[in-house]
């Protein structure tokens, strides 16, 4: 399953899931600096399941409706992967069981 790690979130986090995802962050993909809009098509086009951000502001930006992927936010006191890193069972849960093209936030 194909995950993309927003620039909002350290690159070390991807260690932090379980092998079963492929995880790549939007600098590895050549991505970096695009809007949210073309970043999310780019994604959908590569086949990835979910965004996994920090941008707080993400729903605010985009048409909710016609999302080409699940967003997931992750809300922590900072983006460094200690803080991010406990996040990471919840993320997982929420895409092994149900997850849907719309923002879900995941709070610490």
């Amino acid at each position: 399953m194909k995950l993309l790690l927003d620039e909002s979130i350290p690159r070390q986090l991807a260690a932090h899931f379980p092998e079963k995802f492929e995880i790549r962050t939007v600098p590895q993909m050549g991505w970096a600096g695009k809007k949210n809009g073309e970043l999310m098509s780019l994604a959908a086009r590569e086949s990835f399941v979910a965004l996994v951000t920090a941008d707080q502001g993400i729903e605010y930006q985009q048409n909710l409706k016609s999302l080409p992927l699940a967003i997931v936010v992750l809300t922590a006191h900072r983006t460094r992967v200690v803080d991010l890193a406990p996040l990471i069972p919840r993320v997982v849960e929420l895409i092994d069981e149900v997850l849907e093209k719309r923002v879900h936030r995941i709070d610490a």
